[in-house]
């Protein structure tokens, strides 16, 4: 085989691979095809989407595939609540769908994804795959809402799973590390459509830590950024009204200085003087943390839920359980003060509910999602160390489509359902063609 010079880098520019070959399937046929003609061969194959992970997870020597020609929505079925109403719909996606593009396709049929992150680029399989969520104590993450899969595996054959039919490969293939097979589409369950009411403010870390858990549940959706170095932040609160509530989006002009400027263009010039000179990034926090004034809006809610980011960065983040992240965020701001590290970047702090998905961070508890962030110019490794030192102690749980240093032996005990996510994928893929450095990490 020729190895191809076109290499293959991540969205933050950390993980580069050079794959032998790059496929871009149009049909499940053809899916299969390259799958088959991959192992033959005896290349491995991965799956690409929008690259945002930070982890290595679609890193590939092997085979490179891409989902972008399989896109949009092929079938719809109403579902119904116990009284016999109509509460939302079974949506059956192409597994290489963005999601900034399915939320307007469900807007105009009615529906919603019943929560999305605030990344919007990624595709629909990529996201389901590595554990993404939004934020909200009644809300789990993505790869809850999944009622069904289809799976190209390792022998070319072609596998539908639900909960009524293969439901151990259902329930280790909702959130499945690209480990077990390629996704071909996906069934998730939508609600009916949404708005959302936003209120946007600055606050302090020293006051939301009084009650972390009341301010969590204090909206459908609360989240805040704090900007280390300082005491300030800046929340979010979103609350759901219905999807015909009159709309009052943020201005043209506005939206252009809040959401583009300050937070991509300032932010960016922000960041590389603080690279260029480190002890100028606690005054550069507060001016930043003051730059975001208050403001409420109300509009479809995927627009509310996602923003634009434009300024490339490093991430690292872990799922704390919800009673002990206040001590755990109080840990993190004394650790920074200590090590005389410097970071431009705020620490994004949700929330999300329990769910039953075998490798999710949120499995059988409620949990604070605490990121870490730093600008790629800037060293991470002592920021990053310590932190995860921090949420380990709290019992946290890494994201899998993040930076982290968890082995195999650690998941074995940290996860439940491990072994049994395990037995799967030896079952499914016994030769590893789905299998890349970062599976060698995670997985034995």
């Amino acid at each position: 085989m020729t190895r191809s010079t076109n290499g293959w880098q991540n969205w933050s520019g950390d993980v580069l691979s050079t794959p032998v070959r790059r496929s871009a399937p149009t049909t499940v046929a053809e899916a299969v095809g390259a799958v088959t003609a991959a192992t033959e061969q005896g290349a491995t194959v991965k799956c690409v989407g929008a690259g945002h992970s930070f982890s290595p997870a679609a890193a590939t020597d092997g085979v490179l595939l891409s989902l972008d020609d399989l896109t949009g929505i092929e079938s719809i079925v109403p579902t119904h609540d116990a009284d016999g109403r109509v509460d939302g719909a079974d949506v059956t996606v192409w597994a290489g769908t963005r999601l900034h593009r399915l939320a307007p396709l469900l807007w105009d049929l009615g529906l919603a994804q019943p929560n999305l992150g605030d990344f919007a680029e990624q595709s629909l399989a990529g996201a389901i795959s590595t554990g993404t969520h939004g934020t909200g104590t009644a809300f789990p993450g993505l790869p809850a809402t999944v009622v069904g899969l289809q799976l190209v595996l390792a022998d070319g054959s072609v596998l539908n799973c639900s909960r009524e039919s293969e439901p151990e490969v259902f329930d280790a293939a909702r959130l499945g590390l690209g480990a077990l097979g390629v996704i071909t589409k996906m069934t998730i369950h939508c609600v009916p459509a949404f708005t959302l009411h936003a209120d946007e403010r600055p606050w302090t870390l020293s006051a939301v830590l009084h009650d972390l858990e009341g301010f969590a549940r204090s909206a459908d959706h609360a989240e805040f950024f704090w900007f280390p170095h300082t005491d300030a932040i800046n929340l979010k609160r979103n609350t759901r009204l219905p999807g015909d509530a009159e709309l009052r989006p943020v201005g043209r002009l506005r939206g252009m200085v809040s959401d583009e400027f300050l937070a991509n263009e300032a932010f960016g010039a922000l960041c590389r003087t603080a690279a260029r000179r480190p002890g100028l990034t606690p005054r550069l926090n507060r001016v930043a943390s003051r730059g975001l004034s208050a403001r409420s809006y109300t509009d479809r809610g995927y627009r509310v839920f996602a923003s634009p980011r434009r300024v490339r960065f490093r991430e690292m983040e872990y799922a704390v359980p919800l009673p002990a992240a206040a001590d755990a965020l109080r840990d993190l701001r004394d650790a920074i003060d200590r090590s005389g590290i410097t970071t431009p970047f705020p620490v994004e702090v949700r929330f999300s509910a329990a769910d039953d998905v075998w490798l999710s961070t949120a499995y059988g508890r409620d949990v604070c999602y605490i990121a870490v962030h730093q600008f790629t110019p800037m060293d991470h490794t002592e920021y990053f160390r310590f932190a995860e030192e921090i949420f380990l102690a709290a019992g946290g749980r890494p994201h899998w489509g993040k930076m982290h240093t968890r082995t195999a032996e650690d998941f074995s005990v940290m996860v439940e359902h491990f072994d049994d996510f395990v037995a799967v994928r030896d079952r499914l893929d016994p030769t590893r063609v789905f299998g890349n450095v970062y599976t060698e990490q995670v997985l034995p």
